[in-house]
């Protein structure tokens, strides 16, 4: 292959990524300004907000670390807190490996791998060339990222005229997130190895809430479903699908 069709190669992966990504963003920019008016509200500066998005950038975990420090927790606990809700990226890598050709940017594109970033690549990276696939995870991560960071400052400028001029948007944009990781992960209970998989997440990420453990829930129920999903032996469908 030329330089010429190398370069385009890439910047067709690029706008691929871009492409690809474009519905997170119906997801990330509601609750990215909630955050950001949560933040403000908190007693956070709106560069402290950006600064946090930018940094930080992990979502549901962002809104239990300004909580954690305007309540006056010890800030080590509000990290080690952050961490803990953040210790489920630890089962996505086994499963992102097999598709990650190598390169050195790998290290620093990981910090723009949201659970939605995963499962877009998660479904998108096995039928994309290998060449492609750093220039396609760096198209999505990043207009995700930029998103997110942009629906912050937007909250923390603006969230509570917002909320003013259109109340209901307060009661409908926590659920913007869940609604759009459930419509990435959907398409996955057509494989009955997937659904079982996901059925026991679900169960026990239920129990662990019921029993007042929803945050070491969340990496614990993942870590079920990903031994559900290693251990158990599925029946090869026709087309290799399992």
């Amino acid at each position: 292959m030329s330089d010429h069709d190398s370069a385009t190669s890439a910047a067709s992966a690029w706008v691929g990524g871009v492409r690809d990504s474009l519905p997170l963003l119906s997801g990330y920019i509601p609750v990215a300004v909630s955050f950001g008016l949560v933040a403000t509200q908190a007693g956070f500066s709106s560069l402290e907000t950006l600064a946090i998005s930018g940094l930080i950038y992990a979502g549901a975990s962002q809104f239990v670390f300004v909580g954690m420090v305007a309540g006056g927790a010890p800030l080590w606990l509000a990290v080690a807190m952050t961490l803990l809700i953040n210790l489920r990226h630890v089962v996505y890598a086994p499963n992102l490996a097999p598709w990650l050709p190598p390169s050195r940017w790998w290290p620093w594109l990981m910090h723009g791998l949201t659970d939605q970033v995963f499962a877009l690549a998660l479904a998108r990276l096995p039928q994309l060339a290998e060449r492609q696939r750093v220039g396609w995870f760096c198209g999505a991560a990043l207009l995700a990222w930029l998103s997110w960071i942009a629906g912050s400052l937007l909250g923390a400028l603006a969230g509570e005229w917002l909320m003013t001029q259109w109340p209901l948007l307060g009661e409908v944009m926590p659920f913007a997130l869940p609604a759009l990781f459930l419509v990435l992960v959907a398409p996955r209970f057509t494989s009955p190895r997937w659904a079982l998989a996901l059925c026991v997440c679900i169960v026990a990420a239920l129990a662990f809430t019921l029993g007042g453990l929803a945050n070491v829930g969340i990496p614990l129920a993942a870590a079920l479903g990903g031994l559900c999903f290693f251990t158990l032996r599925a029946p090869r469908l026709p087309g290799g699908q399992r």
